[in-house]
């Protein structure tokens, strides 16, 4: 019987990049309910939801000085995650990822931004279905 090897369906990160000064502000796995989907049982009861998010933030010349306010702070990110999915039902998870990944732009750190939204419980014999987008600040 041949040997096979378990490929990995996640798309490796490569936003820490030195030579371009950027840092990986990352989020990973975070677990929500959600008022989202298109169909009537889903509008009425919310459904678990898994996102991820990756940000690219441009590293400043100034030393961070061990200073919270000088970095993008992983937990404001997952407060406006979790603001914008109980701000009221959202149709489609594409929607979401990109509500999502347009509120961190705002920040002129934040170079791109990918978002990953899984639904948990959509399709039997699933672990998840979703959408993941990958979105770059317009210069």
């Amino acid at each position: 019987m041949p040997h096979t090897v378990k490929k990995n369906n996640l798309t490796p990160m490569k936003y820490a990049d030195a030579s371009r000064s950027v840092r990986h502000v990352f989020v990973r796995d975070l677990l929500l309910s959600c008022s989202i989907g298109i169909y009537d049982h889903e509008k009425e009861n919310p459904q678990n939801i898994r996102i991820n998010i990756d940000l690219c933030v441009k590293e400043d010349s100034v030393s961070l000085n061990d200073d919270y306010g000088n970095v993008v702070c992983y937990e404001k990110v997952v407060n406006a995650i979790k603001n914008i999915v109980n701000s009221g039902h959202v149709r489609l998870v594409e929607t979401l990822a990109e509500k999502i990944a347009d509120f961190n732009l705002i920040d002129p750190r934040v170079v791109s931004v990918r978002v990953r939204i899984e639904k948990l419980q959509a399709i039997e014999n699933t672990t998840s279905v979703g959408v993941e987008i990958e979105r770059h600040r317009r210069n």
